[in-house]
């Protein structure tokens, strides 16, 4: 059974960072096989791709409301995925998915909710 188990949400002062993890296990390949991907979903917006990474750890990517400020990074011999949130904004404030992705095929985890309060 595939589980993606994302931690480390939780409720922070504008200014403030979180740093969230995602733990990876069943997947049907090695973990370092896959992309890996943060999402966010705030309520009333469609899902945003935020920050990914590459099956090495060598490239990444972020979305512009991001870059800068969050840094994605992984740990392939403990199947695991981070995100280092700094300088964390109100607008930040949503739901964080992680994905692994190995196309066609991608698999989800449940959330974590980030709140940032002004």
């Amino acid at each position: 059974q595939v589980q993606l188990v994302e931690s480390g949400g939780g409720l922070v002062q504008a200014g403030g960072s979180l740093r969230l993890s995602c733990v990876v296990s069943g997947l049907p390949w090695n973990y370092s096989y896959y992309d890996m991907n943060w999402h966010r979903e705030a309520p009333g917006k469609d899902r945003e791709l935020v920050a990914s990474i590459s099956r090495s750890g060598s490239g990444t990517k972020y979305a512009d409301s991001v870059k800068g400020r969050f840094t994605i990074s992984r740990d392939n011999a403990e199947n695991t995925l981070y995100l280092q949130m700094n300088n964390l904004d109100p607008e930040d404030t949503a739901v964080y998915y992680c994905q692994a992705l190995l196309p066609p095929i991608s698999y989800w985890g449940q959330g974590t909710q980030v709140t940032v309060s002004s």
